[in-house]
């Protein structure tokens, strides 16, 4: 069995650096497939791929600054983008299992200002779904509460507030402690300013050119602002899909198809909470895509074989097109699942 060896080597246009443990011979191919996927496609980031605790893949290329030409390396930390939702479900969901709130409690019982007759029909629930029709706290419901699908980031920053309601913590030090419990040293809600590592995000202009992106952290924290690094998204999904977070019986909660989005990259996918999968997939290939300016990531768990895929980049490009700008992560997510998602 051949053991990889460390290496970091930085040039003016890449930088790569393979993680020190054993590969398995079953996945020579895979692995090579997945460098040719990334060296094709001008990638700018981290993949991690793990099976059980064995690291099968690692790779870290190109700049954290690309105006310093500063390499990246592997611990370095990104804007996670809509993966952060499944932690605000995760943090709504333990609440669930202490009692201290329901799924189809009105938000009324927690958010007394809001002053729109809605409040009294909406759900935790449907908040978790995006299936409220929420379009501003003070317009009327765009559908009637329950009835469709509307992605909506306003709906988990509303869930961030409940929660600060019922737990009477501030939704940064909830989740905070929640890092902190579990080990996760390198996530961190944006306005602890602790994190040290976290690299720049840059979108492509229409003349092709990569401008480093201020927009970074100014969407709502609870729907897409948290910030963390490839380990510590392996370590979330591994924590997540054990018991270790919430119950089995609350996971499955997690897996359930609520409702089907008509997505820009998939076509079409179902929602459970905080957790996308395309149809009777769910014990396939489950996770998120996450988008913040600048910032493109994938975190997906493979159940039958305990694999964990984690790419995080940050340029963002071909913006006209969702399609080109997750097309590595897309890429390598159906190499995943038709080859190495069962064994």
């Amino acid at each position: 069995m051949k053991i990889s060896i460390l290496i970091l080597t930085a040039t003016l246009l890449i930088s790569s650096q393979a993680v020190g443990q054993k590969k398995d011979r079953n996945y020579t191919d895979l692995t090579v497939t997945i460098d040719s996927i990334i060296e094709n496609n001008h990638f700018n980031g981290v993949a991690l791929l793990i099976k059980d605790s064995t690291v099968v893949y690692s790779r870290s290329i190109g700049y954290s600054d690309i105006v310093q030409k500063t390499p990246i390396v592997f611990n370095d930390q990104f804007v996670i983008g809509s993966i952060s939702k499944q932690i605000t479900a995760v943090l709504v969901l333990r609440e669930y299992e202490k009692g201290t709130l329901e799924l189809n409690d009105k938000i009324n019982q927690y958010l007394i200002k809001i002053d729109q007759p809605w409040s009294e029909e909406v759900t935790v629930h449907q908040l978790l779904t995006h299936t409220h029709g929420i379009v501003a706290l003070d317009q009327p419901l765009e559908f009637k509460q329950g009835s469709q699908f509307q992605y909506s980031q306003l709906g988990f920053e509303l869930l961030a507030q409940i929660l600060e309601k019922v737990t009477d913590k501030s939704f940064k030090t909830l989740s905070s402690e929640l890092f902190k419990q579990y080990g996760l040293d390198n996530t961190f809600h944006p306005l602890n300013n602790s994190y040290k590592r976290l690299v720049k995000g840059y979108e492509e202009n229409e003349k092709g050119v990569f401008e480093f992106s201020t927009e970074s952290l100014y969407n709502y924290v609870a729907a897409g602002s948290f910030i963390s690094n490839a380990q510590d998204l392996s370590k979330w999904n591994q924590l997540l899909h054990t018991e270790k977070l919430v119950k089995n019986k609350t996971l499955a909660l997690m897996k359930t198809r609520y409702a089907t989005r008509i997505h820009p990259i998939f076509d079409t996918v179902e929602y459970g909470y905080g957790l996308l999968f395309k149809k009777g997939e769910e014990n396939i290939q489950i996770g998120a895509l996450g988008y913040a300016p600048g910032f493109v990531s994938a975190s997906y768990f493979y159940p039958k074989t305990n694999m964990n895929l984690i790419i995080l980049e940050n340029t963002a490009r071909d913006l006209n097109n969702f399609r080109n700008t997750f097309k590595v992560h897309t890429e390598i997510m159906e190499l995943m699942k038709n080859e190495y998602s069962t064994e």
